[in-house]
C-alpha cells in the first residue's frame, strides 16, 4: 500500500456524534474527502438539517453517502437502536468519531453578574454536561466499539480539548486581562469532561487493543467563531503562533487518526493548539 493510499477510507463508514454542531461537519467533511460514508448524530434535528447543508456546499456533484440520524447518545436504548438499524442497513461503523459535548454558550453581558464561576455552578449542569460529554462518549465506545472488536476491526477517535491538558486561563475572558475582573467564566464542566476523556481513550485502547481496535484522541485548540473582540486578542497573546485555529484545519489529522495512516498509533494524543500548551 502506497503512502497515499494509507489515507484513504474507501468502503468504511463512520459515525460521528454531535454531528449538528459546530466542528461536527468538519470532521464528516474530512472523513467524507476521504472516501468514507458517514452518519452524523445529533439530538438536534434542526442540527442535522444544517451540518447536511454545510457539507453539501463542500462538495460538487457526487460524494460519498452521507447520513444523519437524531438521536440522545446519553440515552443507552437510543443508542442501541441506533446500532441496529446502521446493521441492518449495512452500514455499521468501523469509525467511531465521539465529537459530541454541551459546552455551553458563556455569557458576555458585561453586567455586575458572574456567571461561570465555581461557587454558583449548579449540579444539575454539571450532570448534563457528563451525561452527554462523557457517558454520552462512553456509550457510543461500549457499543460501537463491541461490535468492532467482535469484527477484528475498527477505530474509536475521541475529540477532546486543549482544556484537557491546561486549566482555562479565565484573565482571557476579562478586557482588562485581570482575574479580578473576570466576570464570565468558563465553567468547570467541559474541562472535567474533556479531561476524562482522555482516561477513557487510555483504557479502552488498552482494552480492546488485542481485538484490532485502536482508539485515539485529537486535541483541538481554540476556534475561531466571532468570539468577542478582547477575548481573541487575549487568546492571540497566549498562542505561539499567535492565532487562532479555523475550523478546517483539524480535517486532516481525523484523517490520520481514522486511517491505516495511523496503524501503530493507539491510546495516544495528538495535539493542535498552535503552541499554546507548551507555553
Amino acid at each position: 500500500m502506497t503512502d497515499k493510499l494509507r489515507f484513504r477510507l474507501n468502503g468504511s463508514t463512520a459515525l460521528v456524534t454531535g454531528g449538528g454542531g459546530f466542528l461536527g461537519p468538519e470532521h464528516a467533511i474530512a472523513l467524507l474527502a476521504a472516501g468514507c460514508q458517514v452518519v452524523l448524530a445529533d439530538i438536534s434535528h434542526e442540527g442535522c438539517e444544517a451540518a447536511k447543508a454545510r457539507i453539501s456546499q463542500e462538495f460538487s456533484g457526487d460524494h460519498p453517502r452521507c447520513d444523519a440520524v437524531v438521536c440522545d447518545i446519553s440515552d443507552e436504548n437510543q443508542v442501541r437502536d441506533l446500532a441496529e438499524k446502521l446493521e441492518n442497513s449495512g452500514m455499521s461503523p468501523d469509525i467511531l468519531v465521539n465529537n459530541a459535548a454541551l459546552n455551553p454558550k458563556m455569557k458576555q453581558d458585561h453586567s455586575d453578574s458572574v456567571t461561570g464561576s465555581v461557587e454558583g455552578y449548579s449540579i444539575e449542569e454539571l450532570r448534563r454536561e457528563i451525561d452527554v460529554g462523557l457517558v454520552g462518549a462512553f456509550i457510543c465506545s461500549k457499543i460501537f466499539g463491541s461490535r468492532m472488536a467482535e469484527r477484528k476491526k475498527g477505530v474509536l477517535v475521541h475529540v477532546a480539548s486543549d482544556l484537557a491538558i491546561q486549566a482555562p486561563d479565565q484573565r482571557v475572558y476579562s478586557p482588562s486581562g485581570q482575574m479580578e475582573d473576570v466576570r464570565n467564566f468558563k465553567p468547570i464542566g467541559y474541562s472535567l469532561v474533556k479531561t476524562g476523556m482522555l482516561g477513557l481513550n487510555r483504557y479502552l485502547a488498552t482494552y480492546w487493543a488485542h481485538c484490532s481496535v485502536r482508539s485515539n484522541c485529537l486535541i483541538p485548540g481554540a476556534v475561531f467563531n466571532h468570539q468577542p473582540a478582547h477575548l481573541v486578542e487575549n487568546v492571540k497573546n497566549r498562542v505561539p503562533l499567535r492565532r487562532w485555529a479555523r475550523p478546517d484545519e483539524y480535517r486532516e489529522a481525523l484523517v490520520f487518526l481514522a486511517s491505516s495512516a495511523s496503524s501503530y498509533m493507539t491510546g495516544k494524543e495528538i495535539v493542535l493548539d498552535g503552541g499554546r500548551s507548551i507555553w
